[in-house]
């Protein structure tokens, strides 16, 4: 299918991510169709894209991009008389950015097919400052030709993508990348906790850290831009992080591996929501650090 430099394009979410995204198509010359359950999300879109409820996207646009918390919100998209499937057509392209279980995504996608729709799901990363950026990238999973031919739109909002094989492999990677993230992020925290306890300044274990072997991108960005800066401002949810580990684990236990470190980063994630934290920015784990461990058996 042949593709014109301008496209019509739908984002459906519109919180952290999915504003970024849409923004950066719009600055790309793209016709943007936008939705969100929240109004005031949607108000801030009124004068530069068209607001367009999902099932109306279908019929006008080429790609539809999902930006909304897990795969529970997309059934309830895709799902139904006035789902976005059931008034599909031939040559859409749908990506769900979404961080979610491969299995529920094959499935997904398998649907999808069904209705001559190509299903793409598409672990990001770069988080919300990638998406204001347009420097986000992405794992991808899926038809090869349907992502070939939405590479240009990818542009917009992306400087690096990465296809990994058929349907799920995007989510599973993604799976994979956020139990790392996370945990080395930890692993920051308990560091941090003991270099203080030892009389060493919190800013001066990183500066160290970041000079050798040991650096990663908890202590490189995370520690200095959203602790050390006092704005404990990560913009992501402990939530999110008790979603994407907790999925993560179960992955790794489906394919009888042992998850015994990614295992613990979660029974520490877990803690946080149980002391009422699961709103709360993750850069406060770093705070709360040493009274989650206390309570973990």
């Amino acid at each position: 299918m042949a593709r014109s430099k301008t496209e019509f394009v739908g984002v459906i979410g519109l919180g952290n991510m999915g504003g970024g995204i849409a923004r950066n198509l719009i600055s790309a010359g793209h016709h943007v169709l936008v939705w969100d359950i929240a109004d005031e999300a949607m108000n801030k879109f009124s004068r530069k894209a068209t607001l367009s409820e999902p099932k109306e996207m279908v019929a006008k646009c080429s790609i539809i991009f999902l930006v909304v918390p897990g795969t529970a919100e997309i059934e309830r998209i895709l799902n139904g008389r006035k789902g976005v499937l059931s008034q599909s057509r031939r040559g859409l392209i749908i990506y769900d950015l979404t961080t979610s279980d491969p299995v529920r995504t094959k499935k997904l996608a398998r649907r999808a097919k069904a209705r001559n729709v190509d299903y793409l799901d598409a672990g990001m990363t770069g988080g919300a400052t990638g998406a204001d950026n347009g420097t986000l990238k992405l794992m991808i999973g899926g038809n090869k030709r349907a992502f070939n031919r939405s590479r240009p739109v990818l542009d917009a909002f992306t400087t690096e993508l990465y296809h990994l094989g058929p349907s799920g492999s995007g989510h599973s990677m993604k799976l994979i990348f956020n139990l790392v993230v996370h945990t080395n992020f930890l692993v920051i925290c308990e560091a941090g906790l003991m270099a203080e306890k030892a009389g060493i300044p919190l800013a001066n274990m990183i500066e160290v850290i970041n000079a050798g072997n040991a650096r990663n991108y908890a202590s490189e960005r995370r520690f200095p831009d959203h602790i050390l800066s006092g704005t404990w401002d990560a913009r992501s949810r402990i939530y999110n992080l008790n979603k994407d580990v907790g999925m993560a684990v179960e992955m790794a236990k489906n394919l009888g591996l042992p998850v015994e470190i990614g295992g613990s980063t979660h029974k520490y994630i877990a803690q946080a929501i149980k002391a009422g934290m699961g709103e709360d920015d993750f850069s406060l784990l770093y705070k709360e650090f040493h009274n989650l461990a206390k309570k973990i058996k």
